[in-house]
């Protein structure tokens, strides 16, 4: 007989697993501690944006037309112990305000709530990101609290998701790493993942602390990558070079590869920023900080692309920001999401408001979060309408729809053709021939 599953906390992790762990043919129970989170997955409605999610609910919700009924949510921390053979812990782990320092008072907070009501064996399941030694001190905690002792256990199983892509990359990973303890905890998610891994994907069995370095190092090499092609995007804008010709010829030697080498505003959302300073955080209290210090440079390249946004805004509107009128087109963090936590889209957007000029925003997803965030800036149903007697657009989240605007008719209804391309996916020639100004940061001005 297959194991019950629990998944607790439904935010972009939480919920994307628990539908994923149904559509791969298992019995969950997801628990929140927000009524109004679970009232709305139970109507097979999403918290957040995710392509295919919804899908996935409206087959797997109990009481949905037409569904298998594998799918349900919860409150109560009792009723999912009882239920559950496996619990996976997928509660937000956001940065300290005023600190670096990852806050473990969701983790924590979840992993007490549980224990106490596991009265038989369970595998209480970590996929959090957390700092390394984490995993160690709840599996002690679980123990020490569960009426089942130590028949309690705990492994950590890191999740990898691109948001935009978190339905596939649950049901197809390219990897997936088990931090555990025991022969048994193996099985366990041996089983889980049965028909990935009978698909091919590689099943890496670790100890605890190598599990949670695995997605802080990932998260790390990531950001480094990005960062230096941004660092050379800097080189290019001094010596006159083109960052998208250079990244393409580094590209081609695969000991470096295509993949995150675009450089533009840079990277945000809520993993990449406050996952490399937790990590730091965590180096300093493990006495290795020098280990880590090269991450406190890739952050600061990083926000620097943000400021030369806005001054290459600035410069492009003859030296004052004040009164002009400036179109953003995006404002999610990426493409296929409207996650704004962190947006460098939106951080630009409100730089440039606080210094002057009037901004209008659009974004396909991403509009109600981003009215939460800086409800003074001004928004548009549609990019032609943002664009309105605009100065200049800045495209500044690669949306696919804004890469099929039509530059003519966009250049209809603007007070000036200056097109800033803070993505470096749109084409310069395209824009140049509709009478358009395009600049980009590291490429040539002409």
């Amino acid at each position: 007989m297959s194991p019950k599953i629990t998944v607790i906390g439904l935010g972009y992790l939480g919920a994307t697993h628990a539908a994923a762990m149904a559509e791969l043919g298992f019995d969950v129970l997801g628990l929140d501690i927000l009524p109004e989170k679970t009232d709305l997955l139970s109507r097979g409605l999403a918290p957040m944006y995710e392509p295919g999610l919804e899908d996935i609910l409206r087959r797997h919700v109990v009481g949905l037309p037409e569904s298998s009924g594998r799918l349900a949510f919860t409150t109560s921390y009792a009723e999912a112990a009882a239920f559950g053979d496996i619990h996976f812990i997928c509660v937000n782990t956001p940065q300290k305000p005023g600190e670096y320092a990852c806050d473990m008072s969701y983790v924590d907070s979840a992993v007490d709530s549980l224990a106490p009501h596991l009265d038989r064996p369970a595998l209480v399941v970590g996929k959090s990101t957390v700092p390394v030694g984490s995993a160690a001190r709840l599996a002690r905690r679980v123990a020490e609290l569960a009426p089942a002792g130590e028949e309690a256990e705990l492994a950590w199983n890191p999740e990898f998701l691109r948001e935009g892509f978190a339905v596939e990359d649950t049901l197809r990973p390219d990897r997936i790493v088990a931090g555990v303890t025991s022969e048994r905890a193996e099985a366990l998610l041996r089983e889980v993942y049965s028909t990935p891994l009978a698909g091919g994907t590689p099943f890496i069995t670790t100890d605890l602390a190598t599990a949670e370095l695995v997605k802080t190092a990932a998260n790390a090499f990531l950001s480094t990558k990005i960062s230096f092609i941004n660092a050379m995007a800097e080189i290019c804008e001094t010596a006159g070079g083109d960052v998208v010709k250079l990244a393409e010829a580094l590209g081609y030697d695969d000991r470096i590869g295509r993949k995150f080498l675009r450089a533009g505003i840079g990277f945000g959302g809520g993993c990449l920023p406050k996952d490399i300073r937790a990590f730091m955080a965590r180096a300093g209290e493990l006495g290795a900080a020098e280990a880590l210090a090269f991450l406190r440079e890739i952050d600061s390249i990083n926000m620097r692309r943000r400021v030369y946004m806005v001054e290459l805004t600035r410069e492009t509107l003859g030296g004052s920001l004040l009164g002009k009128r400036v179109a953003v087109l995006g404002a999610a963090f990426k493409p296929d999401s409207d996650d704004v936590r962190d947006s460098p889209a939106l951080n630009i957007a409100g730089q440039l408001h606080l210094q002057g000029a009037e901004v209008t925003v659009h974004d396909p997803k991403a509009m109600e979060n981003a009215k939460r965030v800086f409800p003074t800036l001004r928004y548009a149903d549609g990019a032609t309408e943002a664009a309105q007697g605009a100065h200049a657009v800045l495209h500044l989240t690669e949306w696919a729809e804004y890469g099929e605007l039509d530059p003519a008719v966009l250049g209809g209804v603007v007070g000036a053709r200056h097109i800033l391309d803070g993505r470096n996916t749109l084409d310069p020639e395209l824009w140049r021939k509709a009478g358009w100004t395009y600049r980009a940061l590291g490429r040539p001005t002409a």
